[in-house]
């Protein structure tokens, strides 16, 4: 007879079942533990989120913007190549200011670093943001704190400067220009401290491969063989990245400093456009704000300039117009046509394509570093600044020799331009005299050098002795600022000009050294460029014999470099023993009326072709296009500026795409975006014409699109009184059909 079974047995499918389920609950225990409750490390809770960050408790404040700072893209000079007849002429990509805060969790230490897509920044610039920051936040930001940098674009609108050199080649000071980039840079700043919050920051660095040439080769083999054998390379090709997170782990932004000139648009180019590097940043905003417009989202790229003098873009390096040889010599010069025909080239077909090309390039490099990073940055915030009479700085080479900086003058060579943007009649690169003819010229017209100040230069011969011109108002600055930003372990130091090279990595070993000597050990130094007062280049001792374009344009002499290596070892001196407050503030500058002093053309009344009104069809789309074709429609136009002097942030164009859903247009590109081009084109008797392209990409999706314009004119009312009246118009529907 069997026994009955036991009440408290299970079947082998239960048993299974129950051991399944207990397995299941002791894994989500262990994950659960490891997701939110981790280890203990250093008394900090920690754990990882989905950007592979580990997020622990924040160590700063972050806060993050970026705004608008366009300006008027007709009729003003573009910024850069000093050539008198390239005026803006339309809008390839906005330009924007990008503000990064990081601020201690203690108390109100800050330390404020601003990218602008600018050739430079100016010292009137600085100077206005400086006193709209001081109405608005007190003694919260000041000079020692900011840090404003250009991005280097030459694409960009000229005319906000008060020193006459820059002036003479800006038509003046060109008020909507100045007010767009200042207002522009104080906005971003704002917005930045409007959304500050507990975050984190994280460092790499890296190289990046295939963006870059040594633009004066002739002048870095001058340098201490000994010194370059140290690199692998005459250029600078690493990169630093600086990525910012909140204490969640989520992205708000990052800074990269590398060393490239944005001049991938040539001297031909017209378009206003923040060049390769503004490409690059515009890649890295579109990828982390999904769904947005350029312009748009709360995730901020900043792509720096760094020791860029002597770095070119145009890796294809410098060929003769007119022949297609060579003309990589000392002199930059060709058989037929001289130093005229020697230009540089990029890796495209065209400057759009070189743009794009090298853009990409910093862009990838970029988002590599961004996504390792994992050493942290921590520490204290401090900072450092000085004014200082660059004219007259005494510099000690050693225990036994001194030496003295000099009044601001340019070479003969600096007119010869670079084989990015070659200068103007017989002039060369290399030239280490005079030439009678141009110098009985400049006798003549602006007075010839003093005896001292043509023995301070030597061996330069010298073009115009700027710092001896002083009408209407000095043609450049004596004052200069020194400045270093720490930020933990990272050093910015803000310079005044365009290093070369060699430069850059002497000041960069120097700062360091000078932390290392002071027990601020580890520290990694960056060199931020074009900050805050533009004073043109800065090369080596050894350079400077060579005289090519770059020592040409060092304006203070040949121990310029020198003076500044000790200017800021004595900004991190002050900064590793925290004695900041004991640096000598030093003469403040001037700020010049200069309001008034512009040769741009008045706006005045505009009108439509007869039977025409603004904003009409001149030439129409086509009924259809494929991706890769170029969609083109040409409007009665008006000027831009009109624009730019009566609108914020306007847009002139959209793209939209209709949805049969919604049955509405919604926008899918605006004037920021790289496909699309807006070209101004001046008629007579008050008219213009407005060409709109969309270049349509890859992966375009099919459907039916149309350009939309938007402007305003000049209207006449009355004698003596002109308004602004804004219109629009829109091109017919248009099919993308699939490929």
């Amino acid at each position: 007879m069997h026994g009955k079974r036991s009440r408290c047995s299970f079947s082998r499918l239960e048993v299974i079942l129950i051991v399944c389920l207990a397995l299941m609950i002791a894994l989500t225990v262990v994950l659960l533990v490891l997701h939110f409750l981790a280890t203990k490390s250093d008394g900090k809770w920690s754990y990882s989120n989905n950007n592979n960050v580990v997020v622990e408790e924040a160590k700063y404040l972050v806060g993050v913007g970026r705004a608008d700072c366009t300006g008027p893209v007709a009729q003003v000079p573009l910024m850069g190549y000093a050539k008198t007849d390239q005026v803006g002429g339309g809008l390839l990509s906005r330009l924007y200011s990008r503000a990064f805060i990081v601020g201690d969790l203690e108390d109100s230490s800050r330390v404020v670093f601003v990218s602008i897509d600018i050739g430079m920044v100016s010292q009137r610039v600085r100077l206005e943001v400086l006193k709209q920051l001081q109405s608005k936040y007190g003694d919260l930001y000041r000079q020692d704190n900011v840090i404003l940098s250009g991005t280097h674009t030459h694409s960009g609108p000229g005319g906000y400067f008060q020193y006459t050199l820059f002036w003479i080649t800006s038509k003046g000071l060109v008020r909507p220009a100045l007010s767009s980039i200042v207002n522009g840079i104080v906005k971003s700043i704002d917005i930045a401290h409007e959304n500050m919050k507990k975050g984190r920051l994280f460092i790499n660095r890296g190289t990046v491969e295939n963006s870059q040439i040594n633009r004066s080769p002739f002048s870095y083999l001058a340098n201490p063989e000994s010194e370059r054998n140290r690199y692998s390379s005459n250029t600078d090709k690493e990169m630093v990245l600086l990525k910012m997170v909140d204490e969640d782990g989520h992205e708000l932004g990052l800074i990269s400093w590398f060393a490239v000139h944005p001049v991938s648009m040539n001297n031909s180019n017209h378009l206003v456009n923040s060049d390769n590097v503004g490409y690059a940043s515009y890649l890295f905003e579109q990828e982390k704000n999904k769904g947005m417009l350029p312009g748009e989202g709360s995730f901020v790229a900043a792509f720096a300039s760094s020791n860029l003098g002597d770095v070119s873009p145009n890796t294809r390096g410098p060929f003769c117009a007119n022949t297609g040889d060579s003309c990589d010599n000392p002199q930059s010069s060709c058989p037929v046509g001289g130093a005229a025909m020697c230009m540089a080239e990029g890796p495209g077909n065209d400057m759009f394509e070189s743009t794009r090309i090298i853009g990409q390039n910093i862009y990838l490099k970029a988002k590599e570093l961004y996504e390792k990073a994992s050493q942290e940055v921590t520490g204290p915030l401090s900072s450092a600044h000085q004014w200082v009479n660059m004219s007259n700085v005494s510099v000690e080479l050693n225990a036994t020799h001194t030496v003295k900086t000099c009044k601001p003058a340019l070479g003969h060579s600096f007119a010869a331009g670079t084989i990015d943007g070659v200068g103007a009649f017989n002039f060369t690169q290399g030239s280490v005299e005079g030439d009678p003819f141009w110098d009985q010229i400049r006798d003549q017209l602006l007075g010839e050098p003093s005896n001292e100040t043509k023995a301070c230069h030597s061996p330069k011969p010298i073009l115009f002795s700027t710092g001896e011109m002083t009408w209407p108002h000095p043609w450049h600055p004596d004052i200069v600022d020194v400045q270093i930003a720490a930020i933990g372990s990272l050093a910015i130091l803000a310079v005044p000009g365009e290093f070369t090279t060699m430069s850059g990595r002497r000041l960069r070993e120097a700062v360091k050294s000078e932390f290392d000597s002071h027990g601020t050990r580890g520290m990694n130094v960056v060199i931020a460029g074009l900050c805050n007062v533009y004073t043109h280049y800065i090369a080596t001792y050894e350079e400077y014999q060579v005289q090519r374009y770059e020592a040409a344009s060092t304006i203070y002499g040949p121990h310029t470099l020198s003076a500044y290596i000790q200017l800021y070892r004595g900004l991190a001196k002050a900064i590793a023993l925290n004695a900041t407050q004991e640096l000598p503030r030093g003469p403040e500058p001037p700020l010049f009326n200069v309001t008034n002093l512009t040769l741009l053309p008045s706006l005045s009344a505009e009108k439509a072709p007869d039977n025409k009104n603004f904003g009409d069809v001149l030439e129409e789309v086509r009924p259809e296009y494929r991706e890769r074709e170029v969609a083109e429609v040409t409007f009665v136009g008006a000027n831009p500026r009109n624009s730019a002097e009566n609108a914020t942030e306007h847009n002139f164009l959209t793209v939209e795409r209709y949805s049969n859903i919604s049955s509405s247009w919604r926008v899918v590109l605006n004037d920021a975006s790289w496909d699309t081009r807006f070209y101004w084109s001046k008629g007579s008797s008050g008219q213009s014409n407005v060409t709109i392209e969309w270049h349509i990409p890859a992966g375009t999706e099919p459907g039916v699109y149309r350009v939309r314009y938007f402007g305003h004119y000049k209207k006449r009312m009355g004698l003596f009184r002109l308004i602004t009246v804004p219109f629009e118009g829109s091109s017919s529907a248009f099919q993308i059909t699939a490929p």
